[in-house]
């Protein structure tokens, strides 16, 4: 008979159900691999699972859910497990720009936050503001991917600051910025996928920045 854990972080939700058959099955490294964001995006899983959820729409990410970029517009709320006084990275990131078939712009860079101590997202230091799903019409599903690094300290990020009006986002490449910084693996992720609806060409439109 096999033994069910639950996994319980921080902010007291269960992210993770895991069945021990002499050893454990992860759901959020076998999404990531089974989805082939390993080794489009990265080459090594995380463990954990980022808890996310879009008040505004009450939707949440669950590891390949297909969303749609009208639920996903306004920034999300995020919890992970976190280690005292340590501090984080996240990022979010979509590879199939412009489409998984034909991914020239890979990997359009979404959100950028670091130095955040513990889940806190709100207190550490944006780099690239939140900007929803804008999947081109006809290019089929996107993946959209958040990831978690463990700083080893303070970061004095080297970055451009990119508001949420500019689109200058595109041919980001989130290994050389996590091995430029000495972040490692990543410690908790998840991701959605999206496509084109009535909401993308509003989104277009806030894109007034260019500098």
């Amino acid at each position: 008979m096999a033994l069910l854990l639950r996994v319980t972080v921080a902010c007291g939700a269960v992210l993770a159900l895991v069945t021990v058959r002499g050893q454990a099955a992860n759901p959020t490294t076998e999404a990531f691999g089974r989805n082939e964001i390993v080794p489009d995006l990265i080459d090594v899983a995380p463990e954990q699972t980022i808890k996310i959820t879009y008040p505004q729409s009450d939707v949440e990410v669950s590891l390949g859910n297909q969303l749609t970029p009208t639920q996903v517009k306004a920034r999300p709320k995020l919890c992970w497990e976190v280690e005292p006084s340590a501090l984080y990275t996240l990022l979010m990131a979509d590879p199939d720009a412009p489409s998984r078939s034909n991914p020239e712009m890979r990997s359009w860079k979404h959100w950028l936050v670091g130095n955040i101590p513990g889940a806190d997202v709100d207190a550490g230091d944006v780099l690239a503001d939140y900007v929803g799903s804008g999947p081109p019409q006809g290019t089929g599903l996107h993946r959209y991917v958040f990831l978690v690094y463990k700083q080893p300290s303070r970061i004095v990020f080297n970055e451009t600051v990119l508001s949420s009006r500019n689109p200058n986002r595109g041919k980001w490449n989130p290994a050389e910025f996590v091995k430029e910084y000495e972040l490692g693996v990543p410690v908790a992720g998840n991701f959605y996928q999206a496509q084109y609806d009535d909401y993308v060409p509003e989104l277009y439109a806030t894109f007034t920045d260019t500098a």
